[in-house]
């Protein structure tokens, strides 16, 4: 009774949300059509059920098509995140390796996406290599920083108590600084998967076959009667992104479920 409370107390507001903003959105979409008459209105604002019955018509081809945006876009954050905490660990040992890498990786970030996906995309000339360069250079940074963070967030006292017991250097890593940095991964993880989802489906845009971003750059330009297949599309972008952080975070709890926002408050069991 108690978790079914809290889940309550907990989504409940989200819910409320959710529904108010789908009915604001309904009036206005109503308003724009039918009081204002601005012309293209449902361009400018659909209806929500009509997008919806779009959602579901065509939710094969959606379903497959965003499977191969997010297939890239995670095979890219793979790459992205392994080097990211590669580099943070190496980052760690050796301050030198720190001040010739961490300037160069900073100073990387300083491209726009915008102006590098077209530049990648034209020299690879290949959508899939492209969408899995794009997101694990998007992925690379934050892990990094974050990776970082959290291998020197380790106590002092902690690391001299290990070399007192006389452990080994992989050992002081292994048990006591990789579980202290986990919060940080997870937190460089969840900031860069949406943003992986979204350098993929910019490639998308360049001129690619397939992929989320390649139905909707084509109803963009269709006419009115290609409306709702386009917002349909940016739904499914956004809701890939969500799915990405929600993995990420529900990959944390299996892992790092000593964090104190995954322990049960007040007694309650989880």
């Amino acid at each position: 009774m108690k978790a079914n409370s809290l889940l309550r107390s907990r989504y409940l507001p989200l819910l409320v949300w959710i529904c108010g903003l789908l009915a604001v959105w309904e009036a206005v979409s109503w308003m724009l059509l039918h009081v204002v008459k601005t012309p293209l209105a449902q361009s400018k604002l659909p209806y929500v059920h009509e997008v919806a019955a779009t959602l579901w018509r065509y939710s094969g081809t959606l379903l497959k098509e965003g499977g191969a945006t997010f297939g890239n876009a995670g095979i890219g954050f793979l790459i992205g995140a392994a080097a990211g905490v590669l580099l943070a660990v190496l980052m760690s040992l050796s301050r030198t390796v720190e001040r010739l890498a961490f300037p160069y990786a900073v100073a990387s970030q300083m491209i726009p996406i915008l102006g590098l996906a077209p530049i990648i995309y034209g020299i690879v000339r290949d959508e899939q290599v492209s969408r899995i360069i794009i997101s694990g250079y998007i992925t690379f940074f934050p892990v990094a920083l974050n990776m970082l963070r959290g291998l020197r967030s380790v106590d002092l006292p902690a690391v001299e108590l290990m070399y007192s017991y006389a452990a080994k250097p992989w050992a002081v890593y292994w048990k006591l600084k990789l579980p202290a940095a986990l919060p940080g991964l997870f937190s460089g993880l969840k900031i860069a998967a949406p943003l992986a989802v979204t350098g993929a489906i910019l490639v998308e845009l360049m001129g690619a076959q397939h992929g989320i971003g390649v139905i909707m750059l084509r109803n963009l330009y269709y006419g009115p009667s290609h409306t709702y297949m386009f917002w349909s599309t940016v739904l499914v972008g956004a809701l890939l992104g969500i799915a990405s952080y929600w993995l990420m975070t529900l990959v944390e709890r299996l892992v790092a479920p000593w964090q104190p926002e995954f322990r049960p408050k007040g007694g309650e069991r989880s």
